[in-house]
């Protein structure tokens, strides 16, 4: 069954060429957000306002990135992959260097709206969908391996950003970068090639307009899966936005600090590769619950600990817990919804997720502004992420009970 499913494969050397492409653009775009992450407090305290006004402009390029995405995608599959990657690129330099102006409303400007809405949108989105596109038979490590490339600029960038500032200051460290992103991208991206055709595999699984999944109402299951990115994605944003920030008020070092958030993004980028390989065999809904249980563990395990030590330990199996979740979801569309839609399906998902992304990373700062200290924000997470596991755990019963029905069709 499995030999006559994938006798005219589409993949091919092409295939990894597009994938390592994407990976190489997408470990340079997401270092353009984590500038903020690592800079909270100085760019806080040189624009004079709260951490929560600082992380509600790193948590807008999430929301942006996901809004705009849904629109990146048409345009992706009108114009082709190459022009979109151009113009993101183009957009993200732009905002450092709006955001670079030294006032808030800049920030927020080149935040919200140019790295997120129009910069990186034309990334990670499109190109997602784009590389899911060249692969049938290993599309969750294919789509785990490139969306690696946010664990890359995380192991790669903070501590340069760490030691640029302390050099020459944020500012000069947000031009720097910009120039850096202009010059990497717009090269890697003149070698996008258009995707192949589907196998006649997707015609088989996908191609009909199928009004149901899992047994529900499509557009049903398509809410839930949004719902439950959103409710996984608060959390995800905790640890990530406000790490560096946590480790100062405990008078650990800010380059300990940085370093302490590579150690997690590190461990995303080496555990996202299992938990890409494990989706193949179980599907997405199962590595997402699986994935989602993990980090729930985690989150909580943030709220109680204090030293450098702990907090190295906690945030490497932070890393290693949640990082296959947001790759499992395409898988799971991918699975469960035809081929033709996947160009505004995940798209629409990245929304939902990185919705919570934003919300998660300005509620942390909201709350540590109201009580002083981080714990409630880890807690309240933890609770966020029990929801996920709700919603996730239900999807996950029902895929059960259709594979056990006689007329079942496999996806």
């Amino acid at each position: 069954m499995t030999a006559s499913r994938f006798a005219a494969s589409i993949e091919s050397r092409a295939s990894w060429l597009a994938a390592s492409i994407t990976l190489l653009i997408l470990s340079i775009s997401y270092g353009a957000p984590l500038i903020v992450v690592v800079g909270l407090k100085p760019i806080a305290a040189a624009l004079d306002t709260d951490r929560s006004v600082v992380a509600l402009a790193a948590s807008l390029v999430w929301l942006g990135t996901g809004l705009g995405g849904i629109v990146m995608g048409r345009v992706a599959d009108c114009v082709g992959m190459r022009s979109v990657a151009v113009f993101g690129a183009a957009m993200t330099a732009l905002g450092l260097a709006v955001s670079a102006i030294g006032e808030t409303w800049a920030l927020f400007l080149g935040s919200a709206v140019l790295i997120g809405l129009l910069g990186n949108s034309a990334h990670y989105p499109p190109l997602v969908t784009y590389v899911s596109r060249w692969f049938d038979r290993r599309r969750g490590t294919a789509v785990a391996l490139i969306s690696s490339g946010q664990y890359i600029a995380g192991v790669l960038w903070p501590t340069v950003f760490e030691e640029g500032m302390t050099r020459f200051g944020w500012q000069a460290t947000m031009l720097g970068f910009a120039f850096v992103v202009a010059g990497a991208i717009v090269p890697l991206a003149l070698f996008l090639s258009p995707p192949p055709p589907p196998s006649f595999v997707e015609p088989a699984s996908g191609a009909l307009r199928r009004p149901r999944a899992l047994g529900l109402p499509a557009s049903l299951v398509q809410s839930l899966i949004c719902a439950a990115a959103f409710l996984c994605c608060v959390p995800m944003a905790m640890p990530a936005g406000h790490l560096v920030a946590l480790c100062s008020d405990l008078g650990i070092p800010a380059g300990r600090g940085a370093a302490m958030l590579s150690v997690l993004l590190g461990c995303a980028f080496v555990s996202r590769m299992f938990w890409g390989w494990a989706a193949d065999p179980i599907g997405g809904l199962g590595a997402v619950l699986a994935g989602s249980a993990c980090q729930a563990a985690a989150i909580a395990a943030f709220a109680v600990t204090q030293d450098e030590a702990g907090l190295f330990a906690v945030s490497a199996a932070y890393g290693l817990g949640f990082s296959g979740i947001i790759p499992a979801y395409v898988v799971a569309i991918r699975e469960h919804f035809p081929s033709a839609e996947a160009s505004w399906r995940v798209p629409t998902m990245f929304f939902a997720g990185m919705s919570g992304m934003a919300f998660g990373g300005w509620f942390a700062g909201a709350l540590y502004d109201h009580f002083g200290f981080y714990a409630p924000a880890f807690v309240a997470g933890a609770l966020f992420n029990i929801a996920n596991l709700a919603l996730i755990g239900f999807l996950v019963m029902q895929q059960v009970r259709q594979s056990r029905l006689p007329a079942a069709q496999p996806a």
